[in-house]
């Protein structure tokens, strides 16, 4: 069961990053179009929300980013709960080879990126973009160039891009938070003790849940603590169990809800809002930025090499072995992809210009698409080759 439930994950991901990529392309053809104007009054469309004492007025594009991207980190946060506990990454000994790739995939394009922003005219906020994976974005490519890759390699990209994604939640949401309410932070902690408790009620009702969600949520956008960090630790609550003997678990059945909704949806929905921006303004601008280009060779450069090449170290020192079936070329290929950090470093690069002005989120824009393009079709020609490699070896051995 456990090994069916990350294929399917993966099934659902690798199908809603083509209508991810019609978003992004929408985004992008609007902001460069006659339409221009009123694509950006559009995202600018003030919003007001009042329920009882909550009430908050924000834009349109600010909703999504900090309303339903949390459902997005809500499913991120509970697929990697259960494959660390029942699923692929249960044995301590599959879990080594990811661990190490994340810890290079979050280390090395940092210290790419601040290279090139360290200095007087850089500016050293954008290093969350540089950590992320688009993981729909790239498990569609994966399934695209790779249908005889080995699903430990599909497994491995979607590990390592999920744990790279929850470091940067945590580690944005403290190094970048506003001013914080401890009044809202404590009821957003009151709250989540609250679920915690009700994870232990076997038979608690679904509705107890979603509205212990939501008033997490809520507390969480009134502390100024980033919303994303509200849905991982929402996640981390949710029991593993099933309610009645015989059922399916109570984690399997949320994600396998709410998914669906995430990936076709929520995903698309933030990148059609978070990806426009006007190209010939900025494309000039491409050489002398230091935001751009470091976010360029972080993506392309520093996440391949910090996430094959932990990989190889850890192997080497035999501190985790190579997945089953899966060849270094693979994995070198799985390793280029974790650089398409299109959707999610979108997201964490908006929160890390936050109040900045537009120019220094459009520069990170254009290295975010750069950067994911040439990391993009770098891992398209190694998968490639190695499925030529793999098809050679097949019929040389059925011969």
């Amino acid at each position: 069961m456990a090994r069916r439930l990350t294929l399917d994950f993966l099934r659902t991901e690798s199908g809603a990053g083509i209508v991810l990529a019609l978003a992004l392309v929408a985004a992008v053809g609007m902001a460069n179009s006659p339409w221009a104007s009123r694509y950006f009054n559009l995202l600018a469309t003030p919003i007001a929300v009042r329920l009882a004492d909550f009430a908050q007025t924000r834009s349109l594009a600010s909703w999504v980013a900090d309303g339903l991207m949390a459902i997005f980190f809500l499913v991120v946060g509970m697929e990697i709960k259960f494959e660390v506990l029942r699923g692929e990454l249960a044995s301590p000994r599959r879990l080594g080879l990811p661990a190490f790739a994340a810890a290079g995939g979050l280390i090395v394009p940092v210290l790419c990126y601040l290279a090139l922003n360290l200095k007087p005219h850089g500016d050293i906020r954008g290093w969350p973009a540089a950590t992320a994976t688009d993981i729909a974005f790239a498990l569609a490519v994966l399934a695209a160039v790779g249908p005889r890759i080995p699903s430990a390699v599909r497994v491995f990209l979607l590990t390592v891009a999920i744990a790279d994604d929850l470091a940067a939640v945590g580690l944005t949401a403290v190094m970048f938070m506003g001013k914080v309410h401890a009044e809202a932070l404590a009821g957003a902690g009151l709250s989540l003790a609250v679920l915690a408790l009700l994870s232990r009620w076997r038979r608690a009702p679904f509705l107890f849940y979603a509205v212990g969600f939501v008033v997490v949520w809520g507390f969480t956008l009134d502390s100024g603590v980033g919303t994303s960090l509200a849905g991982v630790a929402c996640a981390m609550v949710v029991p593993v169990g099933a309610r009645r003997a015989g059922q399916e678990s109570v984690l399997k059945y949320f994600m396998d809800s709410i998914h669906p909704y995430v990936a076709y949806a929520v995903l698309p929905l933030f990148a059609f809002t978070a990806a426009g921006f006007p190209i010939g303004p900025v494309a000039s601008r491409l050489v002398a930025s230091p935001i751009s280009l470091g976010l360029l060779l972080a993506l392309a450069v520093g996440k391949p090499l910090g996430v094959f090449g932990f990989s190889g170290l850890a192997a080497l020192a035999r501190l985790a072995r190579r997945p089953t079936g899966a060849t270094w070329l693979e994995l070198f290929g799985a390793a280029l992809l974790c650089g398409a950090g299109i959707t999610a470093s979108l997201f964490f690069g908006r929160m890390s210009f936050a109040g900045a002005g537009g120019g220094d989120f459009d520069e990170a824009r254009l290295g975010i698409f750069a950067g994911s393009l040439l990391a993009t079709l770098a891992g398209v020609a190694v998968f490639v080759g190695a499925d030529v490699r793999r098809r050679d070896r097949d019929e040389t051995e059925r011969r």
